[in-house]
């Protein structure tokens, strides 16, 4: 048997391999304090131990880890020894006290102990403990509690008869036993704290191991030398690499740089992980790995690597360059493919002769509307295979959408370019589309036109392809056009093909800017501001465009509802952000095109901006075109039916500019009318123009409905206006067009003043007004 506690400690940590279960630490503990009590000789020792484990609770407040335990050695009596640890490990206040014990305690019942007690409140529990037991307690000797780590210990001695004790025959035996107490319990709870380490270490080893072969992913340790050292069930169901192989060995050699990169990132510290994306062939397949390197701090400096299978994601994204490049239906490229070829051939230094085409079929929705999508879909395709055939080598064709399809003759002058159209014309002229029975006649018309390599961009050549295929449609369609910049007409439609180019330009940089022009009211007291937003193309010199001349494009190539949405979201902001003024105004009317009006997705996204601006709206008034509102009167209906539950108001634009009858007014509950500015221009000097002006005015007082004037451009036309009836004004007479952003009051200024509208009753009745007008 050991008969020093370090000899103890070195057979327990000699022998056998280190378990963290409860057995081989009372053995420790047991045998301990036997050696305690021979060498006190004394009757009975005790230890409490208390340890906690952090390694799944960073914070022991929030789970209780504390693992607590009692024990004796009773050398007379083993029955008491099993009691005594029951009794002291149930008695939780008692074992609280002991494990909080700072001072060493001395008691034997012979002395008076009235100031130990005083001066120790857990003497008297302890004490009442052992009655309990039938234990006499003679001697008692308490170490104070030590912690070594994790660890807490406290360990007692007791006599139950007058012993000889060794401590009798050193100098100061209180001292000796104290200090062979304390010794004991520092070396005991350091062993224990060594043994709590050592099964941690353990465990996190066990866990380690257990946790890296249950990752749901493929997982290998790779050491210094790249070699794999170590990896988990599913990477060798995965990965055609087994342990012992270098990762360089397995790929590709033009890979290499891309995977030593990497390493070197992470084994520098640059990063604390990194990845790369390599390819290894998995069978008769090449697969797509994603490799992820990390450090597995361990003492090896290995690195953890993981791998993920992203074969999928790569043959997804194959098909969608595929998608994103060539037209589902036909197999041709589409306008994103046609375009990048195009460009290409710009920037080619040679400058080859080449020509571009755009070819449109000739009432291609006619088939659709008789037989139906599907069979346009089979027309398409007949198409595009026709023209594969009809093109030169190496020629290029490709669908731009709809019916429409772009041409790419490289080694190409305007000879051959109008051959090649012709014989498209020609041959899809003779094709015969047959569908369910139903025959349809097939034709196109082609614009041609020479790439011009002192073009900026491919939108250059390709606007006056496009302006030549409109003028071939216009021409009476079968025919082909080859652009010509000294024809006029055709001037006018390649200018309008480049508008449209910098439309969806200035759309996306925001490079459009709100004005405002005042809608005058001539005989009413309004306080606050009536006017009409206005709409600039801002250029890259900072000049305007007006907006005749952008929004014919706009119209013509679907981009109106696009600049409303921009007009009325802008507007919108403006008013929110200057709250004070906008609450100031009277009415602030916006135009609407006549494609918004048709185009559904607009008109949802409209009650949806205005459903988020309840504090705006009803400031609102809309103006809508009088041909817009013939030729869609559901629309215009439609459009008063989503306005009105906002206090939104509606007038009619361009009155009298088109109309046959004004039945069409009972179908629309309109709150304004605004008079063509025809109408009113000469107004003082046409006595057709009053006529017609008088005779609208009459009209909206017995339909209910303001009447606006506009090209107001002096006070004698404001005079007339306002003595015929007419409730506002809008012209340069009144004010030009300014930038909504210079606007800072919405306070109304008048224009005429009641001392020149007095007008005698000879004039008044050269008006035609009666003596009430």
């Amino acid at each position: 048997m050991a008969d020093s506690t370090q000899q103890l400690l070195k057979s327990v940590f000699t022998n056998g391999p280190i378990e963290g279960n409860n057995t081989s630490v009372l053995d420790l503990l047991n045998r301990a304090l036997k050696l305690v009590c021979n060498r006190l000789d004394c009757s009975a020792a005790f230890i409490l131990t208390s340890q906690y484990d952090n390694v799944f609770a960073p914070d022991s407040d929030i789970i209780d880890t504390t693992e607590q335990q009692c024990a004796s050695h009773f050398t007379a009596s083993p029955d008491t020894q099993a009691l005594f640890n029951h009794t002291v490990n149930q008695h939780q206040v008692l074992s609280e006290s002991l494990l909080a014990n700072s001072q060493s305690i001395i008691y034997s019942a012979s002395q008076c102990n009235d100031e130990l007690h005083e001066n120790t409140p857990l003497l008297a529990p302890l004490l009442h403990t052992f009655a309990s037991l039938n234990i006499d307690c003679k001697h008692f000797a308490l170490s104070p509690v030590l912690r070594v780590g994790n660890v807490k210990v406290i360990l007692g001695a007791l006599c139950v008869s007058e012993p000889k004790p060794v401590a009798d025959d050193q100098p100061d035996p209180c001292a000796f036993v104290a200090k062979i107490l304390d010794d004991t319990a520092y070396q005991l709870a350091s062993a224990l704290e060594l043994r709590r380490l050592a099964v941690v270490l353990d465990n996190k080893n066990k866990q380690y191991q257990e946790l890296f072969q249950l990752l749901p992913m493929a997982c290998a340790l790779i050491d210094l030398h790249n070699n794999v050292v170590l990896q988990n069930d599913i990477w060798q169901s995965l990965l055609p690499i087994r342990q012992g192989d270098n990762l360089f060995h397995v790929v590709r050699d033009e890979d290499h740089p891309l995977l030593n990169d990497t390493l070197h990132i992470v084994r520098e510290g640059i990063l604390r992980q990194a990845w790369c994306e390599i390819p290894l062939r998995n069978g008769i397949k090449n697969h797509w790995y994603k490799f992820s390197f990390c450090h597995a701090l361990n003492r090896q400096q290995q690195l953890l690597l993981m791998v993920e299978d992203v074969t999928e994601r790569y043959r997804l994204a194959d098909e969608l360059s595929f998608h994103s490049n060539y037209d589902i239906l036909t197999g041709l490229p589409n306008r994103v493919q046609f375009e990048n070829m195009l460009e290409v051939l710009l920037k080619d230094e040679d400058h080859v002769p080449a020509c571009i085409a755009f070819l449109d079929l000739d009432q291609f929705q006619v088939v659709n509307d008789l037989s139906g999508h599907q069979a346009g879909d089979q027309l398409l395709q007949q198409v595009a295979v026709r023209l594969k055939q009809l093109l030169r080598k190496g020629d290029v064709v490709a669908r731009l959408g709809g019916d429409e399809f772009g041409l790419l003759m490289h080694y190409s002058d305007k000879s051959s370019a109008q051959q090649v159209a012709k014989r498209i014309c020609q041959q899809l002229f003779d094709h015969e589309f047959v569908w369910k029975g139903i025959k349809h006649n097939i034709s196109a018309s082609i614009g041609i036109a020479q790439v011009d390599y002192a073009d900026t961009d491919i939108y250059g050549v390709m606007s006056k392809a496009d302006a030549a295929c409109q003028l071939a449609k216009e021409d009476g369609r079968n025919r082909w056009h080859f652009y010509n910049p000294d024809d006029p007409q055709m001037h006018i439609m390649y200018n309008q093909m480049l508008a449209s180019v910098d439309i969806a330009g200035a759309l996306a940089l925001n490079q459009f800017e709100l004005f405002y022009q005042l809608i005058e009211p001539l005989d009413k007291q309004e306080s606050g501001i009536h006017m009409e937003i206005l709409l600039r193309m801002v250029q890259s010199d900072g000049t305007y465009v007006s907006p005749g001349v952008f929004l014919p494009a706009a119209e013509r190539y679907n981009l109106a509802p696009r600049v409303d949405r921009w007009v009325i979201d802008n507007l919108l902001k403006w008013g929110g952000e200057n709250l004070n003024i906008w609450q100031q105004l009277s009415m602030v009317s916006v135009n609407l095109s006549a494609m918004s009006l048709a185009d559904q997705k607009f008109m949802s996204w409209l009650e949806m901006r205005l459903m988020v601006e309840p504090e705006l709206v009803d400031k609102l008034c809309f103006e809508i075109t009088e041909t817009a509102a013939v030729s869609q009167l559901e629309q215009a209906t439609g459009l008063i039916d989503l306005l009105k539950p906002f206090g939104c108001k509606l007038a009619l634009d361009d009155f009298g500019s088109g109309f046959s009858s004004f039945a069409y007014l009972k179908c629309l509950d309109v709150d304004y009318v605004k008079i063509d500015g025809q109408f009113v221009v000469n107004l003082c000097s046409n006595r057709s123009d009053k006529a017609i002006v008088s005779a609208i005015c009459q009209l909206g007082k017995d339909m209910n409905f303001e009447v606006i004037a506009e090209f107001v451009e002096n006070t004698d036309i404001g005079e007339y206006l306002r003595n015929i009836g007419v409730d506002y004004a809008q012209g340069y007479a009144i004010n030009k067009p300014t930038r909504l952003a210079e606007l800072t009051s919405g306070i109304r200024t008048p224009w005429l003043t009641d001392a020149i509208s007095i007008v005698s009753s000879e004039e008044r009745q050269a008006l035609g007004l009666s003596a009430t007008d």
